[in-house]
């Protein structure tokens, strides 16, 4: 999802509590907070020698531990002036794809992509999940892109790439 998509969904959904699922079925507390918002730039080269660039925004959500027994979500409006306000200061891109950081006592911190989002009567709901790896060149690799057979050579030192 585009940081811009989810800034037009929070508005259009604005009164609806804002729950975030990082993996099925289980949910960020009610006690979470926007704690940083992350405009980054990624310059990178891949394994094959091909450079690439391209923005991400980041969005870090936090637990409050003295919060624990909360029960009411941050609102999608809430939500909407906190990232307003972030872009007021340093401007976020609006095609850059938006990933939200997350971690607890049950679940590695790690850096989610949107899966899916649902609306419903009360709330806004974004499902999270992880993107696995891949190799970015694959034929200079070698890799066999249908994902139901073994990567073959991939990487190894007759390739030519890594």
């Amino acid at each position: 999802m585009k940081t811009k998509e989810f800034l037009t969904l929070l508005n259009e959904q604005a009164t609806k509590a804002l729950i975030f699922e990082f993996k099925p079925g289980q949910r960020v507390g009610a006690n979470y907070h926007i704690t940083e918002v992350k405009n980054t730039s990624i310059n990178s080269v891949d394994c094959g020698g091909s450079a690439d660039a391209w923005n991400e925004t980041v969005v870090q959500l936090w637990e409050n531990p003295g919060e624990k027994t909360k029960t009411e979500y941050l609102s999608s409006a809430k939500a909407l002036s906190i990232l307003d306000k972030v872009n007021s200061m340093r401007p976020m891109d609006p095609e850059a794809t938006i990933r939200f950081e997350y971690g607890n006592e049950s679940f590695h911190t790690a850096q989610l992509y949107v899966n899916e989002t649902q609306t419903r009567e009360s709330a806004l709901l974004i499902s999270l999940g992880v993107q696995p790896t891949a190799c970015k060149a694959e034929e200079l690799c070698g890799v066999i892109v249908d994902k139901t057979q073994e990567v073959a050579g991939c990487c190894s030192p007759d390739t030519g790439c890594c």
